[in-house]
């Protein structure tokens, strides 16, 4: 695994092209990595070649899915393709098999898919849910597992969606599965999961330094999080940090 070491500073002033890929737009995220300035779609596109990902001929059309689900649940960016990329990232240190990884990503990318059959009403409530609307949100995870089952090639990525809930400790859901009955892609998205919760902005607060989120992960090691997944976490600290430097030019 390539180690990353380079200087990351927030991009502070107009708007700048992407050295990579030569856009400027107040809608993309930049970071300044050493003397490269980079768009969030290029640094995470280059996760993905770390990751031993080769192109796919249904890639974009999966993750301008995947860009749809956020715009509807209001996510901050690239929510589901930050946290795909980085449990790719993560799996490198587990999987070898390119399909398995391929699948890591997929099943990552696409983890509330299920979602699609939550109502508005119920996603987008400001408030605590009810005991009954928390019963249909909690169903996500099934439903998503339903939608990619009918893929055969898809079958890990599906257990991924259904299991993405699940916490080390049993006290997820659906099943409330517990430690290794938890696959192990799914418990190395959960502390991914967590982290770009925490670090990216959300409607009911602001981002959170990265080392408030990676305090509590790994007060959560053992109970929330498999303690595999927060040593591999630890591995990939580096390069974490980096995405979380982004910043959008036009809220400057």
């Amino acid at each position: 695994m390539e180690n990353h070491t380079s200087h990351i500073s927030a991009h502070t002033g107009p708007v700048a092209a992407c050295d990579e890929c030569g856009t400027a737009s107040g809608d993309r995220q930049y970071v300044r990595i050493q003397d490269r300035h980079t768009c969030e779609h290029c640094l995470l596109d280059a996760r993905k070649r770390l990751g031993g990902l080769e192109h796919d001929p249904y890639e974009m059309f999966v993750e301008s899915l995947a860009e749809a689900l956020d715009l509807r649940e209001r996510e901050t960016g690239l929510h589901s393709k930050r946290v795909a990329s980085h449990t790719l990232l993560l799996a490198t240190h587990h999987y070898k098999n390119a399909k398995d990884l391929k699948e890591v990503y997929w099943g990552s990318l696409l983890h509330d898919i299920g979602k699609i059959g939550v109502p508005d009403a119920i996603l987008l409530k400001p408030g605590d849910l009810s005991d009954g609307e928390w019963q249909i949100m909690k169903e996500h995870p099934r439903n998503g597992q339903l939608i990619l089952q009918k893929l055969p090639f898809l079958s890990m990525a599906a257990s991924i969606v259904l299991c993405h809930e699940e916490r080390f400790d049993g006290s997820g859901y659906p099943a409330g599965l517990k430690g290794e009955e938890i696959p192990l892609a799914a418990r190395l998205f959960a502390v991914i999961d967590t982290l770009d919760a925490m670090t990216f902005d959300r409607p009911y607060r602001k981002a959170l330094p990265f080392d408030t989120a990676r305090k509590e992960i790994m007060r959560m090691a053992g109970t929330q999080f498999d303690p595999v997944a927060v040593d591999t976490f630890l591995r990939e600290e580096a390069a974490l940090r980096e995405m979380t430097a982004m910043e959008f030019p036009a809220a400057r």
